[in-house]
């Protein structure tokens, strides 16, 4: 399991922005998660999916704009329904991903540049796949405005779009396909698959050991 903590990035002495957070949820909420990512405090979201793509999707959208710091743990986690007096459901989580989650939470460094923190049973697997997040992160939260608006339109993995987004932009393809080359966008996506396998590692350690 992977629980991740995303916790806003704001100024000194600012106050994290409400609106922020729900905005990142509602962007959060069509990837598989065994707990729907929602707000968990003040400038907090936490998250949980069996999915390392999705892991891995979720902080890609979180580091937008250097948004978030993100707070990766990894392990099992045991989820237990809870039925209340008056009829709601509360569903609490046990088990060794959540205090990794809660380490990564703690110790995410808090820099200039994008910040992710990976903890599990193998520090090294950790290191690891921390460290290809933390490459990919900042190619995302460098993005320019102009380049959002290009590849936001674009499709991993089709043929021939750039026309098509060009059209729809009213731009000529070869002012797509330059955005496209500086922001990067098909090295990030190349680099995704390898991000999500560093963070199956983690969670394969994690059952050797166990």
């Amino acid at each position: 399991m992977f629980v991740l903590t995303l916790t806003q990035r704001v100024a000194d002495a600012a106050r994290p922005d409400p609106a922020v957070d729900r905005e990142v949820c509602r962007q959060l909420s069509g990837l598989p998660a065994r707990a729907p990512f929602q707000p968990t405090g003040p400038g907090l979201v936490r998250g949980l999916t069996q999915h390392a793509d999705a892991a891995v999707d979720a902080t890609m959208i979180a580091l937008r704009e250097n948004r978030y710091a993100v707070g990766i743990g990894v392990g099992d986690v045991f989820l237990t329904r809870v039925d209340q007096e008056d009829g709601r459901v509360a569903v609490t989580a046990e088990g060794p991903g959540m205090a990794f989650g809660h380490h990564a939470a703690q110790h995410v460094r808090r820099t200039d540049r994008v910040s992710v923190r990976v903890s599990a049973a193998d520090p090294v697997a950790a290191e690891q796949a921390e460290a290809v997040l933390t490459l990919v992160g900042q190619v995302v939260a460098e993005r320019s405005e102009a380049e959002w608006r290009v590849v936001d339109l674009m499709v991993p993995g089709a043929r021939g779009q750039q026309r098509t987004v060009a059209q729809q932009l009213g731009i000529t393809p070869q002012a797509v396909s330059k955005a496209v080359v500086r922001s990067l966008w098909n090295e990030e996506w190349r680099a995704r698959p390898a991000a999500a396998t560093l963070l199956r590692l983690c969670e394969s350690a994690e059952s050797f050991q166990g």
